[in-house]
């Protein structure tokens, strides 16, 4: 009986995972959205900015995607609480930035039993969402791309 470690082996050096400036993207729809933006834009920026933000401690978030015309786009599969909270924290203390949702299932359940669903949040908390496929109004807004690297807190850091 032939050995199946030739092919394990050979689907690891085919890969499952495709990279984008020497990254492994994190999910499908991350791999999808590249693809959908390779065509229609000048660079596709992945996870190229970290915004600062503060709940009890010091944090970052290092956004998906940033586009063309600035638009913050994060894409989810599953988006839970901890996730919820930080986006309303960096709402709350970045409100100058404009960050926008993919959902893999944006008509998800928020919780197991819950009645309200991932797009019902982002619109009770004025958050723009999209189902699957960034769509190609955002593309078309006006604005100009962050030429910072790390957008900082607009006040001192409390753990300093």
């Amino acid at each position: 009986m032939p050995s199946l470690k030739p092919l394990l082996m050979a689907k690891r050096a085919t890969g499952y995972r495709r990279t984008h400036n020497a990254r492994v993207y994190r999910s499908g729809l991350e791999k999808e959205a590249v693809l959908f933006l390779t065509a229609r834009q000048k660079e596709v920026r992945y996870e190229k900015i970290k915004i600062e933000w503060e709940d009890l401690a010091y944090r970052t978030y290092t956004p998906d995607f940033e586009l063309d015309n600035g638009i913050i786009v994060e894409t989810k599969g599953k988006f839970d609480p901890a996730d919820r909270r930080k986006h309303l924290a960096i709402k709350l203390q970045h409100p100058e930035l404009d960050i926008r949702f993919v959902f893999s299932n944006a008509r998800a359940l928020l919780n197991k039993g819950a009645k309200s669903r991932y797009y019902e949040w982002c619109d009770k908390n004025g958050f723009k969402w999209a189902h699957r496929v960034i769509p190609e109004e955002w593309l078309k807004e006006p604005g100009k791309p962050c030429k910072k690297t790390r957008i900082k807190l607009k006040w001192e850091r409390k753990d300093k």
